[in-house]
């Protein structure tokens, strides 16, 4: 019986010590991780805009990237570190740069507008600016391959003001 009491209060000291204790993880700690992903952004220039939220291990990552190349090296490094256990990516890639618009000089668009124009005797145009005003009278079944022979010209603008028949 006495053999059977001290069992039973040693299981019971055991158990009251290791509920007592507190919990041991016995892994990296999320501030440990955020270093590393503090450390990772600082080497990696176009991560520059990126944050990081690091929560029992999964890390979530927010900001922008210019390509998704660097997001994707990125996440990739951060999955690399020690102690996290997954990567959440919010992060999104910028959009591209708009192509830039090239407009014509008024002398070689005036020259082009001379060569469209020629086939309708009774349009005349004016080049300003990069603007092309056109005057005067055409059928209107011409106006589509006019218009088309001018916007390839890459003009400004186009003033349509021909009275149309």
């Amino acid at each position: 019986m006495r053999k059977n009491f001290f069992r039973f209060a040693l299981i019971c000291v055991a158990t009251v010590v290791s509920l007592s204790m507190p919990s041991c993880k016995g892994g990296v700690k999320d501030a440990d991780i955020e270093k590393a992903i503090t450390e990772k952004v600082t080497a990696m220039p176009d991560a520059a805009g990126v944050t990081s939220t690091v929560k029992d291990g999964v890390v979530t990552l927010a900001g922008e990237f210019k390509d998704d190349a660097s997001r994707t090296a990125f996440e990739a490094a951060v999955k690399s570190i020690a102690g996290v256990k997954s990567v959440m990516n919010n992060s999104t890639v910028a959009a591209p740069a708009p192509a830039p618009v090239t407009i014509t000089a008024d002398d070689p668009l005036m020259k082009g507008v001379t060569d469209a124009t020629k086939d309708f005797p009774g349009v005349k145009a004016e080049v300003k600016d990069g603007v092309i005003t056109l005057t005067g009278d055409l059928k209107r079944s011409s106006l589509p391959k006019l218009m088309q022979a001018l916007n390839s010209l890459k003009p400004k603008k186009i003033e349509n003001k021909l009275t149309l028949k």
